[in-house]
């Protein structure tokens, strides 16, 4: 059989034709398929890149727009906030006012009399003037001290009356409890109904650090409510000869501006930690030493100082001890000084008229 008979050369050419186009639709249809992912792919990478663009802008508005507040506010609040300024949000300025022409009102009241009359102790006759009111110092835990004086020195009952007609006026003072009417008030208000021989100064608050104001409201509440010559503040340790004393001043009868006590000066102390310790130690000068004062044992006024100290409380300064608050007082008004040795309590005469308890 010959190559070039028509079957042999239109056989083969067919079969290849055949073949040639299944390839290719097999091709078109596997093209087809793969490309279906890749759309799909395409459209989400395109939505994912708008979701993140737009919370990018939304986040770049968001930062302008804060910015832009805080730049307004701190341009509108001050840059310093004053005590003034805090005074004027408070609405505390108008009352700061008011408190203060107050203060003046009632100082003025006080050194123009106004207020004697009304403060008077209930039973005591202001026709004659008293020759002192002297004032013993105790606190809430020295009921058995003061029983001890009751019983010895100083008069109770109808003897105190009687004294008080001499024109000697003894009251125990004391402040009030930390705790405002608590055990420590009514058993002192208890102890007072039934001996009437305290003088509680309601606006002090009794402590020991408080000494130095405690002698501000005595000889405030003392010559606001008796008339007296001489006003005498006594330590709760001591015995006094209560006849000596009242010798004492009435040889000072009529005498003004004195200011009496065993007089001394000593070291300021600036060491914290040692006793008699004045924070204020710096004031008092290189050599820190503590001006000329009396003693806190026993001091006398007369009634003119007592008057000063009662108009004055607000602006005198209190140091940590009391003798040197008093002496610091006396400084700054023409004071006459008087060393009396009788009140030296330590002292080993014999005609002293106070001993150490």
């Amino acid at each position: 059989m010959e190559n070039n008979s028509p079957y042999y050369k239109e056989g083969l050419p067919l079969s290849t034709a055949t073949i040639s186009k299944s390839d290719k639709q097999r091709s078109r249809s596997s093209s087809s398929r793969s490309s279906i992912p890749s759309v799909f792919l395409a459209f989400f990478s395109c939505v994912a890149w708008l979701y993140i663009a737009g919370r990018l802008w939304q986040d770049a508005e968001n930062r302008t727009l804060l910015a832009n507040l805080l730049m307004q506010n701190s341009a509108e609040r001050p840059k310093v906030l004053t005590v003034e300024d805090k005074l004027v949000v408070l609405g505390c300025k108008d009352l700061e006012r008011k408190i203060v022409e107050a203060e003046m009102e009632i100082t003025l009241a006080k050194s123009q009399g106004f207020l004697k009359d009304r403060l008077k102790q209930p039973g005591i006759s202001s026709n004659k003037r008293l020759l002192a009111v002297i004032g013993v110092y105790t606190g809430f835990g020295s009921r058995l001290n003061r029983n001890v004086f009751r019983g010895s020195w100083m008069p109770k009952g109808d003897s105190l009356k009687k004294l008080e007609e001499r024109g000697i006026v003894i009251r125990f003072v004391i402040g009030r409890s930390p705790n405002r009417g608590d055990s420590l008030d009514r058993n002192i208000d208890e102890e007072n109904r039934t001996t009437k021989d305290f003088l509680i100064l309601d606006g002090h608050e009794e402590a020991d650090e408080e000494s130095p104001k405690k002698a501000k409201f005595f000889f405030s509440s003392a010559v606001q409510n008796w008339d007296a010559e001489f006003y005498v503040k006594v330590d709760n340790n001591i015995a006094l000869d209560l006849e000596g004393l009242i010798e004492l001043l009435e040889t000072r009868r009529g005498q003004d501006s004195v200011y009496i006590g065993c007089m001394k000066s000593g070291e300021v102390v600036s060491e914290e930690r040692k006793p008699w310790y004045e924070p204020d130690w710096w004031k008092f000068g290189d050599e820190k030493s503590y001006f000329r004062h009396a003693t806190g044992s026993l001091i006398i006024l007369s009634k003119n100082f007592a008057q000063y100290i009662n108009i004055n409380s607000a602006s005198l300064k209190s140091y940590a001890h009391e003798d040197t608050s008093i002496g610091s007082w006396m400084m700054g008004i023409q004071a006459t000084y008087i060393d009396e040795s009788r009140v030296c309590c330590s002292s080993s005469r014999q005609d002293k008229v106070c001993s150490l308890a």
